[in-house]
């Protein structure tokens, strides 16, 4: 039996490991038990980047491989930070620590539906429902004070800069349409008058999608339940974080892009040609940008024939 971790330096070993729990699970319930934690029913979360298990109690434990450990530091800052601060609930940390150079958390583990199991078959009103208090604790999160996250990397300007640079390169290699290609380098230019270097920054999970919140039924129909993840959290400029509901939930349907919008506090008046081109370009520069495999929208390579054609497709008034 597993008694000790190996020491990984990148992903690509971690991988195979990770998915074989039998390499892992002893060491992990050895760490829970450690902590008086029951582990005699783990239930093993095959999806995300860590290894997480849930334990007898509503407990999770979250252990970080040594070369993810800037996930450990924004998760753990994050869940701190924006304890008690919220409307939505969010884990709370009970342990931590560290085993074989690999860092851990014990939280709490919320109550409610992945979103991904359920927003597929949520009625159109629901959807509505949901993607303004998305919108809403967007806004809620990002006027939470910084507090130690104003010390997590990439600081936004560097970030910025660096994703600009190797950005026409990404998207060659994975494959972007050359239709859409053949612009990028003046959303590029574009990018560097539009989104901001100068505001005060804001926490960013950069991941408000379907597999990041808990949903659950209320009288009047599902509702945002619960966060969880905040091992990608960093800081920088506000709209970064409304591209993901864009990419993976509103699927270029006006009600639902009013819905999230409002939900975060701007008005249809506010989806104007800068908004959506600094939208646009923040897509295409977020750190896992990705537009075959993330843009919702059927058809949407045939149905855009330009990088302004997408961004009306994506954010329709």
């Amino acid at each position: 039996m597993a008694t000790s971790f190996p020491l990984f330096t990148d992903y690509e070993p971690f991988r195979p490991f990770r998915a074989d729990p039998s390499q892992w699970l002893p060491v992990a319930i050895d760490i829970a038990r450690g902590h008086g934690l029951a582990c005699a029913e783990p239930q093993i979360f095959s999806t995300g980047t860590n290894l997480v298990v849930g334990l007898d109690e509503p407990l999770i434990l979250k252990i970080f491989p040594p070369f993810l450990r800037g996930q450990f530091a924004s998760e753990r800052a994050s869940l701190l930070q924006l304890r008690g601060r919220l409307a939505v609930p969010i884990p709370e940390i009970m342990f931590e620590g560290e085993r074989d150079q690999w860092p851990y958390l014990v939280i709490t583990r919320l109550y409610g539906r992945l979103g991904s199991e359920v927003w597929p078959r949520l009625p159109e009103d629901q959807k509505e429902r949901v993607l303004f208090q998305i919108g809403e604790t967007i806004a809620e999160v990002q006027r939470v004070p910084l507090g130690d996250l104003s010390q997590i990397e990439p600081r936004w300007d560097r970030f910025l800069s660096a994703q600009i640079a190797r950005c026409h390169a990404r998207h060659e290699r994975l494959g972007l349409p050359r239709k859409f290609l053949d612009g990028l380098d003046e959303l590029l230019r574009d990018a560097e008058r539009l989104i901001p270097l100068d505001q005060p920054p804001v926490m960013l999970t950069g991941e408000y999608i379907p597999e990041n919140f808990l949903l659950s039924r209320d009288s009047a129909g599902w509702r945002l339940s619960g966060l969880i993840d905040f091992g990608d959290v960093m800081t920088g400029w506000c709209e970064y974080d409304l591209l993901g509901p864009s990419g993976f939930m509103t699927a270029g349907m006006p009600r639902r892009v009013r819905s999230l919008f409002e939900g975060y506090g701007y008005s249809s008046a506010d989806i104007n040609p800068d908004l959506k081109r600094r939208l646009m370009a923040l897509t295409l520069l977020h750190r896992f940008s990705d537009p075959a495999r993330q843009i919702c929208i059927e058809g949407w390579q045939e149905r855009a024939g330009n990088l302004f054609e997408l961004q009306d497709l994506l954010w329709p008034v």
